[in-house]
């Protein structure tokens, strides 16, 4: 079974009130799966998306969608409190491999692997895959602001 056979946690509308970013620089659209250690994000690519050259996600786009895909996480876990989430940071990006660039209208599916925790920085693994296929994957450390 693939991610877009199962039903998600949460859409567009609902997953734009997880994070800070609001249009046109929103990069993820569905919220797949969530646990305390991992999440399972989409976004499949519109003809409007601030970071689309050539019907490309270009690079940066898809560096800030695995960026968006942490803060879904951390503003996931607020949501289960019921508290607002705060706005945050990348504090890194290392080991950061592009193998091939989603096209106008591809789904991403993103994973993300919570490596550490600690005092609000996040250090995570991430997985981009397109049609089951990694195009994408590195390790993020996000921060959140104070």
């Amino acid at each position: 079974m693939t991610n877009t056979e199962i039903n998600p946690l949460g859409e567009k509308d609902f997953v734009e009130t997880l994070i800070p970013q609001r249009f046109p620089f929103v990069m993820v659209d569905t919220l797949y799966s969530y646990s305390e250690t991992e999440l399972v994000s989409g976004f499949t690519i519109p003809n409007d998306a601030i970071f689309l050259e050539n019907d490309c996600l270009t690079e940066s786009g898809l560096i800030e969608h695995m960026a968006q895909t942490v803060a879904l996480h951390t503003g996931y876990q607020f949501f289960l409190r019921n508290m607002k989430a705060p706005k945050g940071y990348i504090g890194s990006a290392k080991d950061i491999t592009i193998n091939k660039l989603p096209k106008l209208n591809d789904e991403v599916i993103t994973t993300i692997y919570i490596l550490q925790e600690f005092a609000g920085i996040t250090l995570v693994d991430i997985v981009t895959k397109l049609d089951g296929v990694e195009i994408a994957k590195g390790q993020m450390k996000t921060v959140l602001a104070k």
